[in-house]
């Protein structure tokens, strides 16, 4: 049965843990938590279970896990919360397998490992599913404090337009008369990413490839990609691979509003690459640069974490993931 890790009882290592971000879902894990314990309980069979109080306390709870011997962590929460379980189990450097039940606004990883998003579904899928090694990224960076820090990430991280969303959303309040925190949180996105689309603010920075020459670009949105989707669907990465052992690196550049909002479809169905403004290449190793302003954020699987400089590697066969049967790509 379940047991939660705040209890004096040692954990039973032998069991998965499943770390829980409450506040994942605009805070509704907390409220739908009963239900998504019973359909793991039903689905899945018996685990242990703890909850986050804050910013990076799953990084601490998976590093822990993994080092008193789980096999198994399985992060409970949306693309930020899998972010972290995965940095625990890294920097653990044991072979801990990790696995995703969903419950977060934007689901964008889980829609690469093929991962239901259901409760129901996704716990028989982590029950009879086989164990796929992926690869990660490896971000550094200059963090809020000034500070040069580094961050793994499974998904992607990005420059311009997806940081500006992810920074209007958290200041945004305007369906706070909207009954639900995950609708108000799906609501509060769309609206933030309209208003970025009207107002597009291009960025010059500086890139260098693969420690080839290096050039500088304009950029509303520059992508470096170990997945195929970020902000809550959009396949921007349509060709990216988990297992090929680079990055996809897509820049969209100087597009006005107009332009931008007549494509929008076609950047949700991954056909945008054949667009003028849309370039494209692979890479194992990118280095980022702002031109002028020194303010730049970047975004790590959906998290502001601090801003450019910042240098972007892969690590091939990073971690090992529990997907369904069906074959994630």
């Amino acid at each position: 049965m379940a047991r939660d890790l705040k209890t004096p009882k040692p954990a039973d290592s032998t069991l998965p843990l499943i770390i829980v971000n409450p506040k994942s879902a605009s805070g509704s894990t907390r409220d739908k938590w009963a239900v998504l314990a019973s359909e793991m309980r039903a689905h899945f069979g018996p685990f242990n279970v703890a909850f986050t109080e804050g910013p990076a306390h799953a990084i601490e709870l998976a590093e822990r896990a993994a080092r008193s011997g789980h096999r198994l962590v399985i992060a409970c929460g949306g693309d930020g919360t899998i972010n972290e379980v995965a940095n625990g189990i890294l920097r653990s450097g044991k072979d801990t397998e990790l696995a995703v039940l969903p419950s977060g606004t934007g689901g964008d990883l889980r829609r690469s490992l093929g991962i239901p998003s259901s409760s129901r579904d996704a716990a028989m899928a982590l029950k009879n599913g086989i164990t796929k090694t992926i690869d990660a990224g490896k971000a550094t960076f200059t963090n809020a404090d000034g500070v040069l820090d580094s961050r793994y990430f499974l998904n992607i991280s990005s420059v311009g337009l997806a940081a500006s969303v992810i920074k209007r959303v958290k200041s945004a309040s305007y369906f706070e008369w909207l009954p639900g925190d995950s609708v108000r949180g799906r609501a509060n996105f769309a609206v933030s990413a309209l208003q970025e689309a009207f107002h597009p603010n291009p960025v010059r920075v500086r890139i260098r490839i693969d420690d080839e020459r290096e050039a500088s670009i304009q950029t509303i949105c520059l992508c470096i990609a170990n997945a195929r989707f970020f902000g809550g669907g959009m396949m921007i990465a349509p060709k990216a691979k988990l297992t090929d052992g680079h990055f996809d690196v897509v820049n969209v550049g100087d597009m006005n509003a107009i332009k931008i909002l007549a494509n929008a479809f076609s950047l949700y169905k991954g056909t945008h690459l054949s667009l003028d403004e849309v370039k494209s290449t692979l890479a194992k190793k990118i280095e980022v640069s702002a031109v002028g302003d020194t303010t730049t954020p970047i975004e790590i699987d959906g998290e502001l974490l601090g801003r450019l400089p910042a240098v972007f590697e892969v690590v091939p066969k990073a971690i090992r993931v529990r997907i369904p049967r069906k074959k994630a790509k």
